[in-house]
């Protein structure tokens, strides 16, 4: 019996996480084709059914977490509560996606050189909508040049995706590494937007 829409969907997604792992664990300069088929128990010919190259396998995966990235940012209808709790549900949002999704936050970071001209432009474009967009809902009113806006929320995305995979490796209990994640963040969120306005005004 032929496979339905759904099944086939699953499949797809078993070897792409199966992919992941291996480029993740050696890295996408150390994995041939031949490597990659054999670990997804294909043969190299019919991997390319599959996955046209590596790195076309390589864009997809980080190119869907800047994706979820930028829908973390997404504000709820209706807040409740001030900015502050808003911007801890965002960080909470943050800290979950590195949970469930380590593996491609490695690849983002490691090989993202590895990538074309062109595929690499996309994901600029991606990162920079991320950070423009996060800037904009944390501070929507703040007086920055051009420039220190782009400085301040690269700084802050920075600091927002660098946490998590400081502090899960901690020893401490997951709710106080988040609550350390959290204080952190707002002071450091408050103390950028503080200096960048202090900058602009000289």
């Amino acid at each position: 019996m032929p496979m339905t829409c759904a099944e086939r969907g699953g499949y797809y997604e078993e070897r792409r996480d199966k992919a992941l792992e291996l480029l993740a664990v050696k890295g996408f300069g150390q994995v041939s084709m031949r490597e990659l088929a054999s670990h997804l128990g294909l043969t190299a010919g019919s991997l390319y059914h599959h996955f046209p190259s590596k790195q076309h396998l390589l864009f997809d995966l980080i190119e869907e977490l800047f994706e979820e990235l930028l829908a973390t940012l997404q504000p709820p209808r209706r807040r409740r509560g001030g900015n502050e709790d808003w911007l801890t549900s965002v960080i909470d949002a943050h800290w979950q996606l590195h949970r469930e999704r380590p593996l491609q936050f490695r690849l983002a970071e490691r090989d993202l050189c590895c990538l074309t001209d062109e595929q690499q432009a996309r994901i600029k474009h991606l990162r920079d909508d991320y950070e423009c967009q996060l800037l904009r809902l944390i501070a929507p009113t703040a007086a920055l040049s051009k420039a220190a806006r782009q400085a301040a929320g690269h700084a802050i995305a920075t600091l927002l995706n660098s946490l998590p995979g400081w502090l899960q490796s901690s020893e401490l209990p997951e709710a106080q590494r988040l609550a350390l994640m959290q204080n952190l963040l707002l002071g450091a969120i408050e103390r950028t937007l503080h200096d960048s306005a202090q900058v602009c005004a000289a």
